[in-house]
């Protein structure tokens, strides 16, 4: 991951024929990496200049190796600024992830867009500026975009699942029999129904404020869902550890429906903590009840996030 330099600021400052492309993000560093990077390489020659800013959401996030990690894992190599206490993101007054910035030669901010998709559009700005700013031999080409993954923008009209939080702290629809029990080890159960946007957990689970943290291999968590996609941020409690896991939709393997990060029969392996997407559907969306089951112990669950 590259870093700005004294020399680079004000190399940055000198340079008069530049687009200047800025990209906040919170954990999708690993799912919005991919259009950032092939505009960097593009258009590096014609002036753009491409800044992330990476703004930590979750602990696990604001340790630099990580985000150092899954940057090189990418091949992030444009600077990345890691903007842990929010002030590039409050001075922007920014509320979305990812949020994107376009700025001119004259260091005007010309054109934003919040969230995935809008790839053509966005490029064409870029190219829009470039040329203002008098780069010749652009071009009106675009970058391929393969939006198999992350980069598919949300399915907004079937979208009725809300992101959630699993910690105590901020969570809603939990509906394990019992209820919650704060920052100590217990035993949950999922019931026999539940209700659209309620979830539950199974076997012995502490809930923390942030998360919550599997102790005994095989628990399970169950979440009542209506939307396209569901990626759920997780990961191994200890660093440098996998964790198996299985997952299940309407108590069946996801099949055609499975995520980028499990096979067909709805297995897969956590080797860090990330967003994972685990279900993709092609089909029209109704209520669904997904499941997943942890094989191995120590397992951190952060929050679902749907699209």
């Amino acid at each position: 991951m590259a870093q700005l330099t004294a020399t680079d600021r004000v190399g940055l400052a000198r340079k008069s024929h530049h687009c200047r492309f800025l990209d906040l993000y919170l954990h999708q560093l690993a799912a919005h990496a991919a259009l950032p990077s092939a505009w960097a390489k593009k258009y590096k020659d014609k002036g753009l200049v491409v800044i992330g800013v990476h703004t930590p959401e979750f602990r696990f996030e604001k340790n630099i190796d990580n985000v150092r990690r899954e940057a090189k894992a990418l091949h992030v190599d444009y600077p990345v600024a890691v903007d842990s206490e929010y002030v590039i993101w409050r001075a922007f007054n920014n509320n979305y992830w990812p949020a994107l910035y376009f700025i001119d030669a004259q260091w005007r901010l010309r054109h934003s867009h919040f969230g995935e998709g809008s790839y053509e559009q966005s490029e064409m700005v870029i190219q829009r500026l470039l040329a203002e700013a008098g780069a010749s031999g652009i071009g009106d080409d675009l970058v391929s975009v393969d939006a198999r993954g992350f980069e598919l923008g949300a399915d907004w009209a079937s979208l009725k699942s809300p992101e959630n939080y699993v910690g105590y702290e901020r969570t809603e629809g939990f509906a394990s029999s019992h209820g919650a029990v704060r920052d100590k080890p217990q035993m949950y159960e999922v019931p026999a129904q539940l209700r659209l946007n309620n979830w539950a957990m199974s076997g012995d689970w502490t809930i923390k404020r942030d998360a919550v943290e599997m102790n005994k291999p095989n628990g399970r968590i169950a979440y009542r869902f209506h939307a396209r996609d569901l990626h759920l941020v997780m990961g191994p409690a200890a660093p440098g550890t996998s964790v198996k896991f299985r997952v299940l939709i309407d108590g069946q393997p996801p099949g055609a429906a499975h995520g980028i990060d499990v096979d067909d029969q709805g297995l897969g392996t956590m080797v860090g903590q990330r967003l994972y997407q685990l279900i993709r559907q092609s089909g029209p969306v109704v209520d669904r009840q997904f499941e997943i089951e942890f094989l191995d112990p120590n397992v951190e669950v952060f929050c679902f996030t749907f699209g």
